[in-house]
C-alpha cells in the first residue's frame, strides 16, 4: 500500500461517517438554509468544533450565494477548499538537521510507539538517530523503548529508573554532539497537564537542550490520541502554554471516526500536525499531508 493509501485507510472510519451523512444530506435537502444548518451539524458530528464548523459553513454559504451556485459537486469542492484553508492556518512544518525532538503528552497516548516509528522513519531516510529514554518514572519504560530502538536499529541512551530526566537528556546531548548524530528523539514521562511539578520538569529539560545544543533545531511535539477527539484541544493548549508546542504526533487515527478534530486544531490553535500513525507496524507512520487528509475524509 502506498504512502497516501495508508492515510486513506486510517481515515476510513471518519470518511465512512462523514461521507454517508453528506450523501443523505444531498439526497434530502436542496441547497438552502436548512441545508447549511444540517451541514454544520454533520461537521460537528465528525468532531470538528462548533466554532470551526460555523466558520466553514458561513464561508461556504457566502461563497455559494454570491456565485448563485447550487451544484452538488461544486459545493463539495468548495467545502473541501474551506477545510483546507482551516488546515493552512497552521504553518507547514519542516524538520531541519541536526535536530532534537522532545515528545510529550499525557499517559497512554502512544508516545513510546510513536518514537520508535519516527526513529525508524528517519533511519530509513539515511539519517543517524539516537533515542533518549528520559521517562525514568514509569517502571520498565526504558526497556520498552529499548525494544523499539532495536527494531528501528538506532542507538539509545538510558539511565537507571528514578534518575533525573534532565541528566539523561544531558548525557544524550553529549553523545549526539560527539558522534554528530542527525536526530535525537527524547522520550518523556506521561503527565497530566494539571500537574504543575511535572510541567516544570519539562521546562527544565527544554532549558537543558537549548543551553547545551543551540546549534540544533529543537522541536517539541505532543502526542495525541485521535480517539479523544475534541478533548485533545485542551491538552495542546496547556502544554503549549508551558513549553511551547511545535507540532502534533497523531496516534490511533485508524481507530476513530473523530478525525475531523484535526481541522479545529490547526484552525484554532495554529499548531501543525507533524506525523500521523496509520497502523500498528513500525513502518506505519508518515508526515502529515494536508491535501491527502482532506481527500481522505471525503
Amino acid at each position: 500500500m502506498g504512502l497516501f493509501g495508508k492515510l486513506f485507510s486510517a481515515l476510513k472510519k471518519t470518511k465512512d461517517g462523514l461521507g454517508e451523512k453528506l450523501r443523505v444530506l444531498f439526497a434530502r435537502d436542496k441547497i438552502g438554509e436548512d441545508f447549511y444548518e444540517d451541514l454544520e451539524d454533520i461537521l460537528i458530528s465528525s468532531d470538528i468544533s462548533v466554532a470551526t464548523a460555523d466558520e466553514i459553513v458561513e464561508n461556504l454559504r457566502d461563497r455559494m450565494i454570491s456565485e448563485k451556485v447550487k451544484d452538488k459537486d461544486y459545493v463539495i469542492n468548495e467545502l473541501k477548499k474551506q477545510i483546507k484553508d482551516c488546515l493552512d492556518m497552521a504553518d507547514d512544518l519542516e524538520i531541519n538537521f541536526p535536530a532534537v525532538i522532545m515528545v510529550i503528552g499525557v499517559n497512554g497516548v502512544g508516545k513510546t510507539t510513536s518514537i520508535g516509528k519516527i526513529a525508524a522513519y528517519y533511519a530509513s531516510k539515511g539519517k543517524s538517530v539516537t533515542i533518549a529514554a528520559a521517562d525514568t518514572f514509569r517502571a520498565a519504560a526504558a526497556n520498552q523503548l529499548e525494544v523499539w530502538a532495536d527494531r528501528a536499529k538506532v542507538r539509545i541512551v538510558k539511565s537507571a529508573e528514578g534518575s533525573d530526566p534532565s541528566a539523561v537528556v544531558f548525557d544524550a546531548l553529549s553523545s549526539v554532539k560527539a558522534k554528530k548524530t542527525d536526530l535525537l528523539i527524547i522520550d518523556t514521562a506521561g503527565r497530566l497537564h494539571t500537574k504543575s511539578n511535572l510541567m516544570e520538569e519539562l521546562k527544565k529539560m527544554s532549558r537543558v537542550v537549548e543551553r547545551e545544543y543551540p546549534q540544533a533545531e529543537f522541536y517539541k511535539f505532543i502526542a495525541l490520541d485521535a480517539t479523544t477527539g475534541q478533548n485533545a484541544l485542551s491538552q495542546v493548549e496547556v502544554f503549549d502554554d508551558a513549553v511551547g508546542i511545535d507540532g502534533i504526533i497523531l496516534t490511533k487515527l485508524d481507530g476513530t471516526a473523530k478525525g475531523g478534530f484535526v481541522v479545529s486544531l490547526c484552525n484554532e490553535l495554529q499548531v501543525p500536525v507533524a506525523f500521523v500513525g496509520t497502523g500498528e507496524k513500525i513502518e506505519d507512520v508518515e508526515l502529515f499531508d494536508k491535501d491527502a487528509f482532506v481527500d481522505g475524509i471525503f
